[in-house]
């Protein structure tokens, strides 16, 4: 820290700030970017799931209602198990396929969506660079530089 305290001449440490800001800038892109591919993995895993969902509920249609609703048809009275056997096990599977519609729905939510550690990263930059326009100890840019590289290789 004390090897910042040297008497440096005034550009000299415009053009370490702007290099510092540079080099920022680029790694909040990074982590961003890798933030987003992990979203969008995430996206395509609740699609997916939302495909095999109405697969399954198409599949359920077809083949259970044929064999529940013969199954139930036998034990209504004739008069009501025409319509009523249908209609019971048709309201029975159309409830559990959009059950599983919803879930892979509730997967694609914008908040689960959202980018939080680049956010909160950027939150903290802005702060690290208003502290640092008011001060002059350079260590709180380049111990945030070294925290910003750290995170950035974690997430690749």
């Amino acid at each position: 820290m004390n090897q910042y305290r040297t008497e440096r001449p005034l550009p000299a440490l415009f053009g370490d700030l702007t290099r510092d800001t540079v080099d920022l800038i680029r790694n909040e892109i990074e982590l961003g970017r890798a933030e987003i591919s992990q979203k969008v993995s995430q996206a395509q895993t609740g699609v997916s799931s939302i495909a095999i969902g109405a697969a399954v509920a198409m599949a359920g249609l077809v083949i259970l209602l044929l064999a529940a609703v013969n199954a139930l048809a036998i034990v209504l009275p004739p008069l009501y198990a025409p319509w009523l056997a249908p209609l019971i096990v048709g309201g029975v599977v159309a409830l559990i396929g959009y059950m599983m519609l919803r879930s892979g729905q509730s997967r694609l939510t914008a908040d689960k969506l959202v980018p939080q550690r680049t956010l909160n990263s950027l939150r903290a930059d802005r702060a690290v660079v208003q502290e640092k326009a008011t001060s002059s100890d350079r260590s709180v840019v380049d111990d945030r530089t070294v925290v910003k590289t750290r995170v950035v290789e974690e997430t690749t």
